[in-house]
């Protein structure tokens, strides 16, 4: 149980820091409830787990109980079961809890973690600790959260923490879908039976339980709940869909109706509800509290720029996915959102995956052409979806051995067709090329994995907050997988379109700069800066593999500390081990081709001022400043490029300031010695700046530790945070007499040593600090 005690390590770190925007978590009177762990579905089934589980957690409670002066404990703790283990009669269903919000997975060790406190953490150790808290102890981290501020130590023992056990079951999905007069408006209504065909027909998993309710004024039970175990219960489903729009907006006579609907065949605990709609309704707030006491899990579809502005609050309530569609057909919004309501607890290899989604308004009787890479991992169940506006266009498909496919099923009612590829598809490029005349087209392609057990490359995409204040700034982030395998050098753009309907293109990056806190790990980040608006602003994420994609192996995490090959002692220098070679097939540089697009949910943003819109936001912090030492007296100093506005754009300058003191530099960067960096023009964001420069007015001379951080400016003259702090040390070993050699042998001098600090993030390197110091992890 080692592996799974540090996760529970790394589990309270999180939560002193905040809950994670997905989790469960709440703190309420000084014990943290609402905690998930949740048990791999790959894990063997094991009942001995679960007591471990409980005695470790219940161990860990007392330990942070301790470790945090007495203010905080586990209260309750939600044990998530697989859907492949036996059923037991103290197994109960769960409610809001799945995988995608569990706090703690059960299946691959982490490495351990330790509290430590500003008396004896070491500023200078070279780890992770000091790159992402900036210098701080773990103890100064914790005082610094919110959870601590709120709570004063406890004076008596508190209980052990309750357990109960959740099982996976069976998924129950009711849509529940506005069909008021607004619908009409800009061909909604049939844009909803377009995505609602492709939920009913590819999204949602065999062995489902599905039922269906429309509503306008009232509610009206389009299907009670029936499960999908064939293509004729898809077919009945997508029948049902609505066929007019007439009436007015009651979004909480949709959730009852649906509740009762539910209720029929099983308890509302863990069930899911599809909720779209256009219009508002002042009355949705009426039915929070039902909402919160079903336990079930609400998606909100906001379609349109006057959904009801309160949609929000029911997926933040429950746990569940929220989305924005726009009004402009060719970004193919609804279809994306209902393409992203895979089960969040099913098996990945059951789950519906994005592998295109396009659109484009075509004049003259032009052509729509492209490709979609079908790559190994995925092929079963593959399905081309196109949809028009006014006519059927010509469509003509090939796959990859040049072989025209046929049978599009056409529906010309709704706007649609699609062929399902029998087996497994082809594995290679598709080719399309559609053809039509004034009207918008667009084309969206699903599979699934090919094989259970090889995992499929996926792009899990989002934001790091749901709602947005001008002028904070956002990230997009999108995590890209083959199972546990990171999927490194891919080319990731996010599409982010506002309720004005302007789209904005955004290259998201893996590389360890700007938003993105770690190079090569799979996932791709970036700000969002570029707002026009205030209200609704959809995510969509592209992500493609080609020569350069490659995949990682999946290796134990090692501590983030730098390499130190030695360290002296009594003017001698003692030399550590060798440094572990680095295996070169931890990269597998066979190439990764793939195609997949992903819903990255949506936000809402607030306080826009009206254009122009003034520039508020600096240029963001350097995080990968290195240094080393340059033929005997200069320093090189290396680093990834800022921009204007965060990582966008170009700085104007930058701030070079040194000394010999770490924390002077950190506490009173202003004060320290300024470097002249007149010859130091800024490069576009993300290109490597290099800089070379002699020390001035500063000893710099053998035994000098000497400190670098870096600040960039923007031409309205804001400034970045300081950058993470470099190091560099100049050590000469004093000369020992030479010595007569004998005729088979040659001499020669020993070079001055010259020791850098190369590690990204705080480089604070002690050099001839011994190798025995702190391995603290991030836990910013």
């Amino acid at each position: 149980m080692g592996p799974f005690k540090s996760s529970v390590f790394i589990l309270i770190l999180h939560l002193l820091e905040g809950a994670l925007s997905n989790s469960l978590i709440q703190l309420n009177n000084n014990g943290y409830e609402g905690i998930v762990v949740a048990i791999d579905p790959n894990v063997p089934e094991d009942e001995t787990l679960i007591q471990q589980i409980k005695d470790m957690v219940t161990q860990a409670s007392l330990y942070l109980l301790e470790a945090t002066g007495k203010r905080f404990y586990f209260k309750n703790v939600a044990i998530l079961i697989p859907e492949t283990w036996k059923t037991k009669a103290d197994y109960v269903r769960p409610k809001l809890e799945t995988y995608k919000n569990a706090d703690v997975l059960v299946a691959e060790s982490t490495p351990p973690v330790e509290f430590c406190t500003e008396q004896n953490h070491n500023k200078e150790a070279p780890n992770k600790q000091n790159q992402k808290c900036n210098l701080r102890s773990t103890w100064e981290v914790i005082r610094d959260s919110e959870d601590f501020k709120k709570t004063t130590p406890m004076t008596t023992q508190p209980p052990n923490p309750t357990f109960s056990l959740l099982q996976i079951g069976q998924r129950i999905v009711c849509l529940v879908l506005d069909k008021s007069g607004s619908m009409a408006t800009g061909n909604r209504l049939n844009r909803l039976n377009q995505a609602g065909q492709l939920f009913l027909l590819q999204t949602v998993e065999l062995g489902s339980w599905v039922g269906m309710v429309t509503f306008d004024s009232a509610a009206h039970v389009q299907n009670e709940l029936i499960q999908i175990n064939s293509g004729s219960d898809r077919d009945t489903l997508a029948k049902r869909l609505p066929a007019a729009a007439s009436g007015g907006t009651s979004i909480c006579s949709g959730l009852r109706s649906a509740f009762t609907v539910i209720r029929k065949k099983y308890p509302t605990d863990g069930s899911e509800i599809v909720l779209l709609t256009d219009g508002e309704d002042n009355t949705i707030s009426g039915c929070f509290n039902e909402v919160k006491q079903s336990g079930a899990i609400i998606h909100t579809v906001a379609l349109g720029p006057s959904a009801a502005q309160e949609l929000e609050e029911l997926s933040k309530m429950t746990g569940g996915l929220q989305t924005y569609a726009s009004d402009q057909v060719q970004n193919n919004g609804l279809i994306d959102a209902f393409g992203a309501l895979s089960s969040g607890n099913g098996a990945v290899s059951q789950r519906s995956i994005q592998l295109e989604s396009k659109g484009l308004t075509l004049q003259n009787s032009q052509w729509m052409n492209g490709t979609v890479i079908v790559d190994s991992t995925v092929g079963k169940d593959t399905l081309f979806l196109i949809t028009w506006t006014m006519q059927p266009p010509q469509i003509l498909l090939w796959d990859p051995s040049g072989q025209k496919q046929g049978g599009f099923v056409v529906d010309k009612n709704t706007k649609m067709a699609y062929l399902q590829i029998p087996g497994i598809a082809k594995v290679g490029t598709w080719k399309y090329s559609l053809q039509a005349s004034s009207q918008t087209l667009t084309l969206t392609v699903t599979s699934r994995a090919s094989n259970a057990t090889l995992p499929p490359i996926t792009v899990t995409s989002k934001t790091n907050k749901d709602t947005s204040k001008f002028p904070s700034p956002l990230v997009v982030y999108a995590n890209i997988r083959q199972g546990a395998s990171p999927i490194l050098r891919a080319s990731v753009t996010a599409l982010i379109e506002s309720v004005n309907g302007k789209t904005v293109t955004l290259e998201l990056l893996d590389n360890g700069a700007g938003a993105d806190a770690t190079k090569d790990d799979g996932v791709y980040s970036r700000y969002f800066t570029t707002y026009d608006t205030n209200g609704r602003y959809s995510v969509k994420v592209r992500a493609l593999g080609g020569v350069n994609a490659a995949r990682r192996r999946v290796i134990p995490q090692q501590s983030g500390a730098l390499y130190i090959p030695g360290w002296i002692e009594n003017d001698e220098i003692q030399w550590n081990p060798p440094r572990p070679e680095i295996n070169k097939d931890d990269v597998q540089h066979k190439q990764v081709c793939f195609s997949r697009t992903s819903s990255g949910g949506s936000f809402v943003a607030s306080d826009v001022p009206n254009a122009p819109i003034p520039d508020l936001f600096p240029p963001g912090q350097i995080t990968d400043l290195k240094a080393e030492i340059h033929g005997g007296s200069l320093i090189n100093l290396t680093w990834t490029a800022p921009g204007d506005d965060y990582d966008h754009g170009t700085a104007h300058k930058y701030i070079i300031r040194i000394s010999t003191s770490i924390l002077d530099l950190r506490d009173k960067f202003n004060e320290s010695l300024q470097v002249n960096t007149t010859a130091l023009i800024p490069k576009e964001a993300n290109s490597e700046e290099v800089f070379l420069f002699k020390p001035e007015n500063i000893t710099f001379e053998n035994g000098t530790d000497l400190f670098i951080a870096i600040q960039a400016v923007d031409k309205v003259d804001l400034k970045s945070e300081i950058s993470n702090i470099a190091r560099v040390s100049l050590f000469i070993p004093p000369q020992t007499p030479p010595e007569t050699p004998s005729p088979d042998e040659t001499s020669a001098p020993c070079p001055n040593i010259h020791i850098n600090s190369t590690i990204p993030g705080i480089h604070i390197l002690k050099i001839m600090w011994k190798w025995i110091g702190e391995l603290q992890l991030s836990i910013a």
